[in-house]
């Protein structure tokens, strides 16, 4: 699990939402414009990354979207029948960068609670696979894929909970993560 180590390895002036994200990307085999890092503020989950999506509104955590649901829960879910589950679907009206996905929807989502180290949610973090029809957005999301997003997940939730903003991580946990692969959990 090398690109989990390459996301504990970013330089402290590098751990942005941007770098965050675009290693999770990576991590997962999918475009970087289907990551999706929320902060919650309040009663709201404002969107982190991508940055197009961070003025075209936020998330009330009384509301029925996934995100939502995620952090009220603090628990992980996968969909690979994305397109059936009720969800907030004006924010895939959005047109992200020039990635071309602006007809392409959410057919598959994984999203996790982030949370600091007192269990406090502080956001979530989705990964997605987009595409025109569920054929076309590549392989389902495996239990094995939404337990490496909650380690993900705990390891952005230390960097935000340094003052909710993302800058610097304990050198160590690379090596739980890496120990946490190597055992096969």
């Amino acid at each position: 699990m090398w690109e989990i180590e390459r996301l504990a390895g970013l330089d402290s002036a590098d751990r942005t939402p941007e770098s965050i994200c675009a290693c999770v990307a990576r991590i997962f085999q999918v475009r970087e414009t289907e990551v999706a890092l929320l902060e919650l503020s309040g009663r709201m989950l404002n969107f982190r990354y991508p940055a197009e999506l961070k003025t075209a509104g936020a998330i009330p955590l009384s509301s029925s979207a996934v995100a939502a649901r995620t952090a009220q829960t603090k628990r992980a879910e996968l969909f690979n029948g994305f397109t059936q589950v009720k969800h907030f679907s004006v924010f895939e009206l959005v047109k992200l960068g020039n990635s071309g996905l602006d007809e392409q929807v959410i057919q598959k989502l994984m999203s996790a609670p982030i949370l600091a180290r007192n269990g406090e949610v502080i956001g979530v973090i989705q990964v997605s696979r987009k595409a025109p029809r569920p054929a076309a957005a590549g392989p389902d999301f495996t239990p094995d894929d939404l337990r490496k997003l909650q380690s993900v997940s705990r390891f952005v939730g230390r960097l935000m909970a340094r003052g909710h903003s993302p800058r610097k991580a304990r050198p160590e946990y690379s090596i739980v993560l890496k120990e946490h692969f190597s055992a096969g959990k």
